[in-house]
């Protein structure tokens, strides 16, 4: 016996596997559902047809006895027991499928050609369906409806019809109905099995999609076949699921570079002024100036953890419980009343325009913290114009179902090239390393537009730069009396010490 070779036996292995997993599918599962009941619905209907066109030839055949019995009870009463008989005789011999039988009260054969009936059917009269022979040789080899009248005397009379036709459709109907669900169940098996390997083709890809992207890959996407079918719908949720996870990996890992590499600076200048602390101060005096240099250091550390410890909660949406009815305009107008001294301190023009009633569904102290953000920076740069252009506006005012904050300044502003860029964490640009800060002020802003569902954009404000915050609106909460209600105190939002990101 020769042995089987060993790839056969994995191909055999695999197409079974497959098999089996294709069987398993929910679509095969479904196509199955939808067979049984569409096979039962065939059979009930196919049924239906069958039993209804069965009455119909019965009734048929009825009728027709009916008919012949009406003809011969005319002759009957015309001409008596004796016409009936003639008449009888003379239709017995024409071809057809009506059945004539006349007998004696004892069951004698008088006339007719019918040979054999049961010797019960005659006994009974009434309509029945019996079997007969035309002859005593093929005695009850036909099947027949009949009807048998007792005449005077004890004759006995059987009018009937052959049902070989009705039963010979009735055949036809059976098969008919076999093929039909045959087909049927064929039909529903390999559409089925069509549209559950279509399927599982699919999913495998997805299968081997996600376990490459396991594998790191984390670039890879799940195909999209572009019909916009549940699977594609599927497919696109978890590609911009993957896009976000891969931003925030992305994220992670610029965070970590950035943190090994604009955090070394500082740290090392704090252990300098320790390290030089120690060895030159020789009097109280120079070691607490030493030392307040030191907790200045480390509270700037303290900020650039805090300030990315909030960019992180803020980007993995677990402060999105504190959002409630926020009125926006009040928390414009007193953040920009708290940044007009330090305007005038710089010598800059702080403009704040803000109307009323502007309703969002928002946290005041991140949107408070974003606007002191983008002032602080506002102010740092604006500080270089000159002129009627030393100023800085802030700016708050409804856009259809929008809200949309703007803070312009006519500083060197920011190149088209660079606005995405000095979203992200430690990005500051070439002109921006001599000035305090660690780049993460637009970092933390755009965080916050995201938690609040809004959008960010830069612009040229020709000179200096416009930076636009969009939000959207809602209405504010009114009273069962239709008044509204006023917005909630709360305290002044505190300026924000992270420096701008560019």
């Amino acid at each position: 016996m020769s042995a089987v070779p060993a790839d056969a036996l994995v191909a055999r292995e695999t197409g079974a596997a497959r098999f089996q997993k294709l069987f398993r599918t929910t679509a095969f599962k479904l196509s199955l559902a939808y067979l049984a009941i569409f096979a039962l619905c065939a059979f009930l209907a196919l049924g239906y047809v069958a039993w209804n066109a069965r009455a119909v030839l019965d009734d048929q055949i009825v009728s027709t006895i009916d008919a012949e019995i009406n003809g011969l009870s005319e002759q009957y009463n015309a001409g008596g027991l004796r016409r009936l008989i003639t008449v009888v005789e003379r239709r017995s011999r024409e071809p057809g499928a009506s059945l004539y039988l006349v007998t004696t009260a004892g069951g004698d054969h008088v006339v007719g050609n019918v040979g054999y009936v049961p010797a019960a059917v005659l006994a009974t009269p009434g309509q029945t369906e019996t079997r007969y022979g035309r002859n005593e040789s093929d005695a009850e080899a036909h099947q027949a409806i009949v009807r048998v009248f007792t005449l005077p005397g004890g004759f006995r009379l059987l009018v009937g019809r052959d049902t070989e036709e009705r039963d010979r459709l009735r055949a036809v109907i059976g098969r008919a109905f076999l093929t039909s669900l045959a087909a049927v169940v064929l039909l529903g098996v390999i559409g089925g099995w069509l549209a559950a390997s279509r399927v599982l083709r699919r999913v495998d890809a997805m299968t081997q999609t996600t376990r490459a992207i396991m594998a790191g890959d984390l670039d890879d996407r799940l195909p999209v076949a572009g019909n916009g079918d549940e699977l594609d719908r599927l497919a696109s949720s978890l590609n911009l699921m993957l896009e976000r996870i891969g931003e925030l990996m992305r994220g992670m890992r610029e965070v970590s570079d950035n943190i090994a590499h604009d955090l070394k600076t500082p740290l090392t200048r704090l252990r300098n002024r320790a390290d030089e602390a120690l060895r030159r101060a020789s009097t109280p005096e120079e070691l607490r100036a030493a030392l307040e240099a030191v907790i200045d250091e480390g509270d700037g550390l303290i900020r650039v953890f805090n300030a990315l410890l909030m960019i992180a909660r803020l980007e993995a949406g677990s402060a999105r419980e504190m959002l409630g009815p926020l009125d926006i305009g009040q928390t414009v107008r007193s953040v920009g009343e708290l940044y007009e001294a330090v305007a005038e301190d710089q010598g800059l023009t702080l403009a704040v325009r803000a109307q009323d009633d502007l309703t969002i569904a928002g946290n005041r102290e991140l949107i408070g913290q974003a606007l002191a953000n983008l002032i602080d920076n506002a102010l740092k740069y604006g500080a270089e114009s000159a002129g009627a252009e030393a100023s800085v506006t802030l700016e708050a005012w409804r856009d259809g179902e929008t809200i949309r904050l703007a803070v312009s300044d006519h500083g060197p502003g920011i190149p088209e090239a660079e606005r995405a860029r000095v979203l992200g964490r430690f990005v500051r640009l070439e002109d921006a390393r001599s000035r305090p800060g660690f780049g993460l002020g637009l970092s933390l802003v755009n965080a916050v537009v995201r938690l609040h569902h809004g959008t960010l954009r830069l612009f040229d404000n020709a000179p200096g730069l416009r930076v636009e915050i969009g939000l959207p609106a809602s209405p504010r909460p009114q009273t069962e009396a239709g008044d509204i209600l006023p917005a909630p105190a709360s305290g002044d939002p505190v300026p924000a010490s992270p420096s701008r990101a560019s």
